[in-house]
């Protein structure tokens, strides 16, 4: 089981990434959020994961290739790519949505 969960803030011209810690039914905030494109949203989740002593390299690596992962989607869609589709390929991921 995952210690970790993604918050993605579905925009029409960003994504918001945060990432929270699973503790038993509770999460706690663990990033906040990283905007892509308006900043380097990887860049800036790798730097907030490395002052964390505590997340082992495995679980950092994960946490960015689950990260590059929604933001090629995200880059990737077309018009007609729906929030929909975004939680079907992404079910473990919470979105929210201005739409």
């Amino acid at each position: 089981m995952s210690k970790f969960t993604f918050k993605i803030l579905w925009l029409e011209n960003n994504i918001a990434i945060a990432i929270d810690y699973i503790i038993g039914d509770n999460t706690s905030p663990l990033t906040s959020y990283f905007f892509w494109p308006r900043n380097d949203a990887w860049k800036e989740m790798k730097i907030e994961l490395e002052s964390k002593p505590w997340i082992n390299e495995n679980e950092r690596v994960d946490l960015l290739n689950k990260t590059t992962e929604i933001i090629n989607f995200w880059q990737e869609k077309e018009k007609s790519t729906s929030l929909r589709k975004a939680r079907e390929r992404f079910p473990e991921f919470n979105f929210i949505a201005t739409n």
